[in-house]
C-alpha cells in the first residue's frame, strides 16, 4: 500500500452538497488535514476554498493530483466522473474515498479496482449508514445474538426528490431513486448479515411524480435473498414529502429491533418558509420535516471519515471497500434487470449495459 504521511493529506474532488459535508467531518479528524479542493468550474472551486480555509484550490483535478503532499482524495462529484477521476488518482498514486454509488456500470468498476490494485492505492467506498450509530448499535444486537438468529430485514429511505440537477438526469447517473438511494440499502443488508452472497434479487419500480424532471424511477421497491436464508427488502422514495425519512429494522428468531434515524433524536418543526439544512437530503423544509440536532455525526460521516483516516495511516483494509462497492453495483444492474423483465434475477449477474437504467427502460 502507498504509505501516508503522518497527518494524512487530503484532497477534495468537488464544491457540492456533499463535499460540503466531507470538509466539516474531515475538519474533526485530528490527523486529517485539507490542503486542496478542484471543481471544473474555477469559480466555484476558489468559492469554496474561501468559505473553508483550504489553501489551494484548482480548476482540473488533475493538477492537483500532481501535488506531493496529497495522500488521498476524496470524490463527491456526479456519478458519470467516478471512474475515469479514480484511475487518474490511482496513477497519480493517490488513495481515494468515493462517495456512493461507484460509477455507472460494471466495466467502469473493474477498471477502478485493477486502477487501485496497480498502483497499491486504497479504494474506500464512503457508505455511511455502515458508521451511523444508530445502525451501528442496530448491527451489535443483531451480532451479540439478542435477537436470535435473522430472519428478514427492512430498510427505508425517503424524501421529495434530490437537491442537485445531475441525479435526475439518469445518463449522468446512471438510474433514478435505486441508483441514489438504493445503493445504501444493498450495503446496509450485506454489512448487517456479514456480507454473505447474495442469491436473487426481485425489484418493482416506477415513475409516479417526477415525470416533469426525469426519465428514472422515483419510487422502488428491491427484495434480496441471501445465501444464509434471510430476506431484505428495501424502500426508496423520491415522492415523500415533509423531509427526510431514514429508518430499519432487524427481524430475528427471538427478537426485533427498530431504528429510526430521525424520529427520536429531531425537533419537530413546521415552517412557512422553510429554514437551511445539511444532511436532510429532502429539497424542501417548507411544512412539516424534522431538523436533527449534529447531523453529519447522527448520520456517520464523521466516523466514516476518521475511520478512512485511521486505515490510511495503518495500512489497514476499510470496513467498505472497493470490492463492496462492486457488490452493490452488480445487485443494482440485477435489480433493474428485474424491474424491466418482471422476473425474479439470480446473481452472480453479468451485463454489458452502459448503465442500469437501460435494463429498465431501454435506450431508444
Amino acid at each position: 500500500m502507498v504509505p501516508v504521511s503522518k497527518k494524512v493529506r487530503v484532497g477534495i474532488i468537488g464544491t457540492g452538497f456533499i463535499s460540503a459535508i466531507h470538509v466539516e467531518s474531515l475538519r474533526r479528524c485530528a490527523d486529517a488535514e485539507i490542503v486542496a479542493v478542484s471543481s471544473r468550474v474555477v469559480t466555484k472551486a476558489r468559492d469554496f476554498a474561501r468559505r473553508h480555509g483550504i489553501a489551494k484550490s484548482f480548476g482540473d483535478y488533475r493538477q492537483m493530483l500532481r501535488l506531493r503532499e496529497i495522500d488521498v482524495v476524496v470524490v463527491g462529484v456526479p456519478n458519470d466522473l467516478h471512474c475515469q477521476i479514480s484511475v487518474d488518482a490511482a496513477i497519480a498514486g493517490k488513495h481515494v474515498i468515493l462517495e456512493k454509488p461507484m460509477c455507472l456500470n460494471l466495466d467502469e468498476a473493474d477498471r477502478m479496482l485493477a486502477a487501485c490494485r496497480a498502483a497499491k492505492t486504497l479504494l474506500m467506498y464512503a457508505e455511511e449508514l455502515c458508521f451511523t450509530p444508530k445502525y451501528v448499535r442496530l448491527k451489535q444486537l443483531l451480532d451479540s445474538g439478542a435477537l436470535g438468529a435473522p430472519v428478514w430485514l427492512k430498510q427505508s429511505e425517503k424524501h421529495d426528490g434530490p437537491h442537485a440537477p445531475h441525479f435526475w438526469d439518469v445518463n449522468r447517473s446512471g438510474g433514478g431513486v435505486t441508483m441514489d438511494m438504493g445503493c445504501h440499502a444493498i450495503e446496509f443488508f450485506r454489512w448487517m448479515l456479514g456480507r454473505p452472497p447474495i442469491k436473487s434479487v426481485y425489484a418493482q419500480m416506477g415513475t409516479h411524480v417526477h415525470h416533469d424532471k426525469t426519465s428514472g424511477e422515483d419510487n422502488a421497491l428491491l427484495v434480496l435473498e441471501f445465501a444464509n436464508g434471510v430476506t431484505a427488502v428495501a424502500e426508496e422514495s423520491w415522492t415523500k414529502l415533509g423531509g427526510m425519512d431514514d429508518r430499519a429494522e432487524v427481524h430475528g428468531s427471538t427478537g426485533s429491533a427498530y431504528a429510526d434515524l430521525l424520529h427520536g433524536n429531531a425537533i419537530e418543526v413546521y415552517s412557512a418558509k422553510g429554514y437551511d439544512y445539511s444532511v436532510e437530503k429532502g429539497g424542501s423544509t417548507v411544512g412539516w420535516s424534522f431538523a436533527i440536532y449534529e447531523e453529519i455525526w447522527n448520520y456517520g460521516f464523521v466516523q466514516e471519515m476518521a475511520h478512512f483516516i485511521h486505515c490510511l495511516q495503518n495500512q489497514q483494509a476499510p470496513e467498505v471497500t472497493g470490492d463492496d462497492a462492486r457488490v452493490v453495483m452488480e445487485v443494482l444492474f440485477a435489480a433493474y434487470e428485474s424491474a424491466g423483465t418482471g422476473r425474479k434475477v439470480s446473481l452472480p449477474f453479468r451485463s454489458t449495459a452502459a448503465k442500469p437504467i437501460d435494463l429498465w427502460r431501454k435506450p431508444a
